[in-house]
């Protein structure tokens, strides 16, 4: 009793087991059944199956969509190879025997030739459409096998390609656009370096051919100016015409290629340990006598502390030179200009120019630092092109400095510099203050005649510089016109110095000096260089080449006499050191 019992049990729990086992395996084939009809009935992607022959037996509601085709359209009636791009399908097949090095004929066999022999495929592939619109896909190709291995069909499973294609064109548009703006941009980068080439030839050209007859123009006003006898009065006043509107013009042009300097990029520093005191000194005996004639009193701060700045004396100078010059020009009459120096922080000092002036309004202030503007100046009786300022400005923002102005109109204004002040560390690794210039050696009768060689085509500077010589008994002048010339007499005479232009006809002045370096007979002659171009560009060169000082045109003739004079006294140091070695 008990066993049947048990038996029954039994049969009832292995009852529920396979009820259980069944349950599970309808719900799967459910699940299953639910994933085909989602991938065969899925609008995002196409499905096309085919029997052995490549004939359509499947075509879900994707590749309806995609292709407009409704499937009873397609099955049984043609292969893919109807629907796809005749073109592409001759391509694939060159291409397949290529690969393969055997011939597939075009149309269904190129579509599944790899899949047909085990190799896995994906391609891009164009189908044409029912309307006749082309789709690009990228197709996944699989060949269908029964239980004994045999191709019983292909399967092709496709997904739209055309927003890839599109943003692949869009790429490849937008890569050629990158590629011709970046040739437009090397184009325009070459032009605009030819046309800064152009620029600067043509400033250095400008520079010369203004600079060559204000030589004679200038060298000669001084010369008749400091000429024995004196000038009568009513000359003396044609002469300092003459002079004041020479400088002037030599001033503007100056001022002109400077600014054209700076704002190429051309101009460079060498910031060095510069003494304010020693170029406040310079600027305050080189404008005392403008002052003078203006009825100014100038005064200046003692110089307690010496304080030292980071800057280049001659572009420091000429920011300074400007600022006075206004403060003296735009003065009223019988006023005052005041320069003061403190330090306003531990690391910057500053340097404030103070006048009794009209003072300038708020509108003036905001177009002070403009190029080529005076404020409505222009009809005033004052001469200037406003561009000193614009220049200042530039020199001492690359000096690593600032420049402003505090002005009160019927007051007057204050500019002021700051430049950055160096400590006693500061001075230890830098150059050593610049040296004041040797004061120039005074003739007696009796001294050893000298002589100079003069390597000029100019007429005009020639017979300036003979003039100039004339008044040095002491000095023989030789000339040449041309280099070769120069360097025949040079081996000829052995001058004690030469004077040399740059620009000549047959090779240059640069030429001749190396030439006359190489010259163990000249090679010990200091060579000064006398030239138009002087743009600073031209001055390293030359000092690079060798030279001895690099002077240029116009003349300055008290700068012109010390440099001659420096020359000789090196030209005579050399022969008595040559001759104390001689005799040892």
């Amino acid at each position: 009793m008990r066993e049947r019992e048990s038996d029954a049990v039994h049969l009832e729990h292995g009852g529920r087991l396979d009820s259980i086992h069944k349950e599970r395996r309808r719900k799967a084939l459910l699940k299953t059944t639910a994933l085909q009809d989602a991938i065969l009935n899925s609008a995002n992607f196409l499905s096309i199956a085919t029997d052995e022959k490549g004939v359509i037996q499947l075509f879900n509601a994707g590749a309806e969509r995609m292709l407009g085709y409704v499937a009873a359209e397609v099955i049984d009636r043609i292969t893919p190879a109807a629907i796809t791009d005749q073109q592409e399908l001759i391509a694939r097949a060159e291409a397949l025997s290529i690969e393969l090095a055997t011939p597939v004929r075009p149309g269904f066999e190129a579509l599944v030739y790899k899949a047909s022999r085990g190799i896995e495929d994906i391609y891009g592939v164009t189908y044409i459409g029912k309307n006749g619109a082309r789709l690009g896909t990228m197709v996944s190709v699989m060949s269908l096998r029964n239980a004994e291995n045999v191709i019983i069909g292909y399967l092709l499973i496709g997904t739209d390609n055309t927003a890839r294609q599109r943003a692949e064109v869009e790429r490849a548009r937008l890569d050629q656009v990158v590629r011709d703006k970046s040739a437009d941009l090397e184009l325009a980068k070459s032009v605009a370096e030819k046309a800064n080439l152009a620029k600067s030839e043509f400033l250095a050209r400008m520079s010369h051919e203004l600079r060559t007859p204000l030589s004679a123009i200038l060298g000669f006003a001084q010369l008749m100016d400091s000429g024995s006898p004196p000038p009568t009065s009513a000359q003396k006043r044609s002469l300092n015409q003459i002079l004041q509107a020479g400088w002037h013009l030599l001033d503007l042009v100056n001022d002109i290629l400077d600014l054209a300097q700076i704002e190429s990029g051309k101009i460079s520093m060498l910031l060095q340990p510069i003494a304010l005191s020693e170029v406040v000194r310079e600027c305050q005996a080189m404008m005392a006598p403008e002052a003078k004639k203006r009825d100014i009193r100038m005064t200046f701060s003692h110089f307690d502390v010496p304080y030292f700045v980071a800057a280049e004396h001659t572009r420091l100078k000429q920011v300074f030179i400007n600022l006075l010059s206004n403060a003296i020009k735009y003065n009223k009459l019988g006023g005052v200009v005041e320069v003061d120096c403190f330090v306003r922080t531990p690391e910057r000092v500053r340097i404030s120019v103070r006048d009794t002036g009209e003072g300038l309004t708020r509108e003036k202030l905001a177009q002070l630092f403009q190029p080529f503007n005076r404020l409505g100046e222009r009809a005033g009786a004052e001469e200037g092109t406003g561009i000193g300022l614009v220049v200042s400005k530039r020199l001492v923002e690359l000096m690593n400095g600032a420049i402003g102005v505090q002005s009160t109109v019927g007051v007057g204004s204050v500019f002021w510099v700051e430049l950055d002040l160096l400590t006693q560390t500061g001075l230890a690794a830098g150059a050593a203050a610049p040296k004041a210039t040797a004061p120039a050696r005074v003739f007696h009768a009796g001294t050893r005649p000298r002589t100079l060689l003069y390597v000029e085509d100019n007429p005009a500077s020639l017979m300036l510089v003979k003039d100039l010589v004339a008044r040095r008994p002491d000095i023989r002048l030789l000339t040449a016109g041309d280099a070769n010339r120069g360097i025949e007499i040079a081996r000829r005479s052995l001058p004690d110095v030469i004077l040399m232009d740059i620009n000549l006809p047959g090779i240059s002045g640069i030429e001749a000096r190396e030439i006359l370096a190489g010259d163990l007979s000249t090679a010990d002659i200091p060579v000064v260089a006398l030239s138009a171009d002087a743009m600073p560009r031209d001055i390293e060169k030359g000092l690079r080449a060798g030279f001895f000082r690099y002077l240029t045109k116009p003349i300055e003739i008290n700068e012109f006499m010390n440099t001659l004079e420096v020359a000789l006294k090196f030209a005579e140091s050399k022969a008595e050191r040559r001759v104390n070695e001689e005799q040892a």
